[in-house]
């Protein structure tokens, strides 16, 4: 059994989903072999689902790396323009040559920075963000969030549940306790609150979309 869901489920889930060519399979190997962090298999198929049925004309997300899900939003939802927020300098650099190289550099735009600090001063409405930003800081990115989230936008927030350490005492690290904290600070917020509608996946590492009431 794998942290937040049975190995025979996730397998075979995951067995449904064909092998991506073309761009996205260029990058799914380059980020496997050289050990950097993408969505998960089944996550990048839900994003490709919920991106092609919202079909919005603004997208955000927090947490660029190489920029592989970004660019599989833009194949999902062509017209959709997408600015995206990565601090790593590394990673921001991989994702502008990806960007040129595939041809999304004009359809794309990537902010170096720390995502709060980056927030603050974003304006504009968006209709879906993609949350995969630093972990512990989702609590104190939600404010942010929903300031810039359209009357009937979308929250996909990934990782929610840590490695099952969200859910489970028995999972947790030591060293990783802060970051369970803050994450149940973030679900409790976006659960609680009754302006919004929430529901947790237990799909990949867990994944938590939140709407507003009507």
């Amino acid at each position: 059994m794998s942290a937040i869901t049975y190995d025979y489920m996730e397998s075979y889930i995951k067995s449904l989903i064909s092998d991506r060519e073309g761009v996205l399979g260029e990058l799914e190997e380059y980020a496997h072999s050289n050990s950097v962090p993408i969505v998960q298999k089944e996550v990048a198929k839900f994003l490709e689902v919920m991106v092609t049925i919202k079909k919005p004309a603004r997208i955000l997300e927090l947490g660029t790396a190489i920029g592989y899900s970004a660019m599989l939003m833009k194949e999902c939802s062509p017209d959709s323009h997408i600015i995206t927020m990565e601090r790593d300098p590394v990673m921001v650099k991989l994702a502008c040559e990806n960007f040129k190289k595939y041809g999304f550099e004009d359809s794309i735009e990537i902010l170096e920075g720390d995502c709060l600090e980056l927030m603050e001063g974003l304006q504009g409405s968006y209709d879906f963000i993609f949350l995969d930003a630093g972990k512990g800081h989702y609590n104190h990115l939600l404010p942010h969030l929903l300031r810039v989230l359209s009357k009937e936008g979308i929250i996909v927030a990934d990782n929610v549940l840590f490695r099952g350490m969200v859910a489970s005492k028995e999972l947790l690290l030591r060293r990783k306790i802060t970051i369970v904290k803050r994450m149940k600070k973030y679900l409790d917020l976006v659960s609680k609150d009754e302006h919004l509608i929430t529901t947790v996946i237990p799909m990949g590492d867990g994944i938590a979309v939140t709407t507003r009431r009507n």
